[in-house]
């Protein structure tokens, strides 16, 4: 069978060297985030409610008191490169279990959106005619997932902001979860028996003093406004559907991108959840180590309204870290985000050392063999730093290219022994100098590099004639 998303009999591709150009061209996208935006959203939830009322369902808990999120901390014409997009829907997606196969289905997914959309610094990011094959025939998928690319891009900056002495990390939400809770009836334990959950958490963090941690909820779709509305909706239930600390007082974000197939601009619609809690205050039990092994709690499942009175309230369902959790929960966190680091070099073994068993540690223990999975085998040098990982060849319109994707290699070392305090310290002093993102001649292509120290390259191989040509299925 021909290939679905190959060009069209006699489409001329672009050469691959300006494709690779392209990467790392700064272009804009359009934010809408103000109270125009939050009636809509009212409206659909009142919609939803409605129809969940009709059919006997029970309605949605959600997210009350949404609001805008103010321009002096999101622009409403935000610029980013889709290179640096691409990297961090990698980055978020490497423990994502979205595949048998490591390599192909989780570390190089984000690399088939290379050529999906284009834009120039004075223009917006929109969806080229390969974009528009994808979305015909993957239109879910392509949507949910630069949906997250573009909503963890935007968290990631937003907070940046707000917390300029901190460090913002992302934290898959079901994989730190699960080291305390039974998500899925595949899971051993008491099930929380609730499918709503944010997809991530961001922590706000600083070494040696207590986390802030805001869940984080991300959608897409190709459609209009109307749909994002929608879908924001929906993202009030997923982000509510974990408390951190006090009742109803942890911040959340809420993004839905909007892809249109019309021609119409790119557009994240944002608004934010405010809060007091989120926050891992010390508690009198003890105070978290981060170098410990990962622990596998067995947290009872349920959210608990605070007592009025006399009477306990009943439960409600979801997940709620308490006190009394707080060190285990932020060990937690930088376990998970640890073992993402090494999963992004291919590294099984240093990667399972930072999960448990509920969070597929053994899924990283099995024989390591580079037909079906990614390998740390590689490393090169980069803006005169060293970086270790793993690397794949694939054709792009023609010509073999190679991507490369690895974390700083002290970085490596120091998570490779379980040492995750000095690991962070690392980091964070480093948050500032450590980014980079150019099309680096000496390497031969585009090269991300993020704070947390991890890098995303792409190259074409040597010797090869890179002639535009009529497309053929690749």
């Amino acid at each position: 069978m021909a290939n679905a998303l190959a060009p069209r009999e006699g489409e001329l591709l672009k050469p691959t060297e300006e494709v690779l150009q392209d990467l790392t061209e700064p272009s804009n996208i359009s934010v809408h985030s103000d109270e125009a935006l939050v009636g809509k959203v009212k409206s659909a939830i009142a919609a939803d409610d409605k129809k969940r009322k009709e059919n006997e369902d029970e309605p949605l808990r959600r997210k009350r008191d949404l609001a805008p999120i103010p321009r002096t901390d999101l622009p409403r014409q935000f610029e980013v490169t889709l290179w640096d997009v691409l990297h961090t829907l990698a980055r978020a997606t490497t423990l994502s279990w979205r595949g048998a196969g490591r390599g192909l289905a989780e570390h190089w997914g984000a690399l088939k959106y290379t050529q999906a959309l284009a834009g120039k610094r004075d223009s917006f990011l929109g969806l080229t005619d390969e974009g528009h094959r994808i979305a015909d025939h993957y239109k879910s998928l392509q949507s949910g997932e630069l949906g997250i690319g573009f909503a963890l891009t935007l968290a990631e900056q937003l907070l940046g902001s707000r917390f300029p002495d901190h460090t913002v990390t992302i934290v898959p939400a079901d994989t730190a979860l699960r080291a305390g809770w039974a998500l899925t009836s595949k899971d051993k334990g008491e099930k929380v028996r609730y499918r709503y959950r944010p997809q991530y958490f961001a922590e706000i963090w600083r070494p040696g003093e207590p986390s802030l941690v805001i869940p984080l909820a991300c959608k897409g779709n190709h459609s209009d406004s109307a749909t994002s509305a929608e879908q924001l909706a929906s993202a009030s239930a997923h982000a509510e559907a974990v408390h951190i600390g006090q009742w109803n007082e942890t911040p959340g974000l809420l993004f839905s991108t909007q892809l249109p197939t019309d021609g119409g601009t790119m557009t994240v619609h944002a608004l934010q959840a405010p809060g007091s809690g989120g926050r891992l205050f010390p508690a009198e039990v003890r105070e978290p180590n981060l170098n410990a092994s990962p622990f596998q709690a067995n947290v009872m499942p349920d959210i608990h309204p605070p007592t009025e009175g006399l009477v306990a309230p009943e439960p409600v369902r979801g997940c709620h870290v308490q006190a009394k959790d707080y060190a285990w929960f932020q060990e937690s966190l930088a376990h998970t985000t640890a073992a993402g680091l090494m999963a992004f070099t291919g590294t099984g073994h240093a990667t399972a050392r930072h999960l448990t068993d509920r969070q597929g540690r053994k899924r990283f223990t099995g024989p390591e063999h580079a037909a079906d999975m990614s390998i740390q085998d590689a490393a090169h040098t980069l803006f005169g730093n060293e970086y270790v990982g793993t690397d794949h060849v694939f054709r792009l319109n023609g010509p073999r290219v190679e991507a490369f994707s690895g974390v700083d290699a002290e970085v490596f070392r120091l998570l490779a022994r379980g040492n995750v305090e000095e690991y962070r310290a690392l980091v964070h002093a480093g948050r500032h100098v450590r980014p980079r993102l150019t099309f680096d001649k000496d390497w031969g292509g585009p090269v991300s590099v993020h704070a947390d120290g991890s890098v995303l390259a792409l190259r074409l191989l040597p010797g090869q004639d890179d002639e535009p040509r009529p497309g053929t299925a690749r």
